[in-house]
């Protein structure tokens, strides 16, 4: 009888099966990557918008396109090149176009508050803006101190077919302010007939190693900084998730509701999709009702966002017929997902037919996006899964590259082909987080807490720099702090994240104020208005509290902890008091308390 030989499997073999740990990238620019998979698939369609489709041949068409009529207003190779934008097929062909003539695309959130915009053009030194017609009096306002020559203006109503484009003039379009006719824009038709000036040598042959993109992040100090990413980085990522996901097969759709200026957005939902010849269904504004009806109707198979969106699936009636077997994959990342909404959503996901459970991730925009995934086939509750091939993870004493045994926590360190090139214009806090160690490798300090266990499974713990997230959004209270201690009627204010259901956290703002001011309701909507022209809409405080004092440290700072964890109490007790108490109809009527408490974490 001949012996049975048993071969153990390393930790990466029981999660990742036959998964390789290395994998080979593209040689390349980005729109290269795109373009060889548009000569594979020319009549795949590349992404839908609003119940119109655009093929990978078409999509290429308007790329060349938009890429001539660059050079033709005088882009130029590393010129940088702003795009304030939603998830719109403009996006896509500006995204790509600028890639081709060999600029370099700074991507930033649309809804930005003028002073923020201002500073993004200035800080990137942009030549060229490309925004929507609603978003146009934003930059017009701040153009003067840049140093912008052009900016393109598109419209949504360009990319829709007949029925809905007269539907969205009668309800969207209507509340667009109207550009003066003289206004010295260059409209997007107009724009795209100076192709025709441009016969040749309009395309920029980039190496890999060469800068693509920057999107913004808080960095190691919490003040926003560009990240210079290449385009090795992207058409890394894109290998690393095609890998990650087995399961996947070119023609999958993918919802791509997470914004471009995003790194999971740009990263993940676009471009991953894109390089290996997927097909994104693009939601230029994200609302639930909006999300679970194109989930359904367009038979998704890979959803990703942040724990906000997908907790948003379980509140909405029209989801509990839904059918989601067509669903392979759904990731969360932005935040860390609680154990007991990852349940209510593994239940969900049953409930409707669908064979797959939700797969956490964690990344940073110093990376792209994700660089780190929950297997396919192994789960260990409250990790966030393993590195992707060719990234490494490890946990070190905290500012050190001292690693630390399994189990015990410190600061989580990564290293891979997506890491980012710089943060722009800042060599000395590139320094701080880009650093070399002894093994030959260049590290990121990524600020957060973690701990990793003997199979190399990661567990997200906290993080060690100041920062609120909100439905998925970075947001630094240092910055909110200086902007509002620069009002004449503010002495002193702190920013704080306040627990909510739905956003997961959100913005409140505590504040002093100067000798003699009322701390009335006039104020507090003078503060507001003063806000809403330096803020970002998705980081506005939903409430400013007045103190006579706020709390300090003992070396005389705020003492921000304090106020949450007042600011949670005061929440607790509000939340036993009407618990106490059965909650009124809208006609008066008392209903029957059973006893049991409403869900508030769940958001059920």
């Amino acid at each position: 009888m001949s012996e049975v030989k048993i071969t153990a499997k390393t930790p990466w073999e029981k999660a990742m099966g036959d998964i390789p740990m290395h994998l080979g990238y593209f040689d390349g620019s980005m729109v290269d990557a795109v373009e060889a998979v548009a000569n594979k698939y020319p009549d795949a369609v590349a992404f839908d918008f609003m119940g119109r489709s655009t093929t990978y041949s078409s999509m290429m068409d308007s790329i060349k396109e938009v890429a001539k009529a660059l050079r033709t207003i005088g882009v130029r190779e590393n010129d940088k090149v702003t795009i304030a934008m939603p998830n719109c097929p403009q996006a896509i062909f500006a995204l790509y176009a600028v890639n081709m003539v060999g600029a370099i695309a700074n991507m930033i959130h649309p809804l930005s508050a003028e002073k923020e915009i201002e500073f993004y053009l200035n800080e990137s030194r942009s030549v060229t803006a490309i925004t929507l017609d609603q978003f146009y009096h934003k930059f017009e306002s701040v153009r003067q101190n840049t140093k912008v020559v052009n900016i393109i203006i598109a419209s949504i109503k360009d990319e829709l077919s007949k029925p809905i484009k007269y539907g969205y003039m009668l309800t969207e379009g209507r509340k667009i302010k109207k550009i003066p006719s003289d206004a010295p824009v260059i409209r997007w038709n107009q724009f795209l007939f100076l192709s025709h000036c441009c016969f040749w040598d309009y395309r920029v042959r980039r190496k890999s190693s060469d800068p693509a993109v920057i999107l913004y992040s808080g960095g190691t100090t919490g003040t926003t900084k560009g990240i210079v990413l290449s385009n090795y980085n992207f058409n890394a990522l894109g290998a690393q998730v095609e890998a990650a996901n087995p399961m996947f097969r070119p023609g999958d759709k993918m919802l791509a509701a997470m914004p471009l200026f995003h790194g999971f957005g740009l990263g993940v939902c676009i471009h991953s999709m894109l390089f290996n010849g997927g097909r994104c269904i693009l939601v230029p504004r994200f609302t639930a009702k909006s999300y679970s009806k194109l989930i359904t109707k367009s038979r998704c198979n890979f959803i990703a966002g942040v724990p906000t969106l997908c907790e948003g699936l379980l509140r909405l009636p029209s989801m509990e017929k839904a059918d989601l077997s067509s669903l392979k994959g759904v990731f969360s990342g932005g935040d860390s997902l609680s154990v007991e909404l990852k349940k209510k959503l593994d239940k969900f996901l049953y409930d409707h037919n669908a064979v797959i459970q939700i797969r956490e991730g964690y990344g940073t925009t110093e990376t792209v996006t994700a660089c780190c995934l929950t297997p396919p086939t192994m789960f260990k509750e409250g990790s966030i899964g393993i590195p992707f091939p060719d990234t490494y993870i490890k946990i070190v004493e905290p500012g050190t590259d001292r690693e630390l045994p399994y189990g015990e926590e410190g600061e989580i360190l990564l290293a891979g082909p997506t890491n980012m090139m710089e943060y722009m214009n800042h060599p000395e806090e590139t320094a701080q987080t880009l650093r070399r160690h002894a093994d030959g490798l260049t590290w990121v300090y990524t600020g957060d807490l973690g701990v990793m266990d003997d199979e190399g499974f990661v567990y997200f713990r906290g993080r060690a720099k100041r920062m609120i997230i909100t439905s998925g959004y970075n947001v630094y209270p240092g910055q909110l702090e200086n902007i509002l201690d620069a009002h004449e009627k503010v002495q002193m204010s702190c920013f704080i994240g306040v627990p909510d259901p739905y956003k997961i956290q959100k913005v409140k703002a505590f504040v002093k104020l100067a000798a003699d001011v009322p701390a009335n309701d006039e104020t507090k909507q003078e503060l507001l208005a003063y806000c809403r022209k330096f803020i970002a809409k998705y980081a506005m405080p939903y409430d400013i509290e007045f103190r006579e004092d706020l709390p300090k440290t003992l070396v005389g700072k705020v003492a921000y902890r304090q106020l949450e964890e007042q600011e949670i109490a005061r929440m607790k007790a509000a939340e036993e008091a009407a618990g106490t108490e059965p909650p009124v109809q809208e006609d008066g009527k008392k209903e029957k308390n059973d006893g049991k408490k409403e869900n508030k974490k769940g958001g059920k």
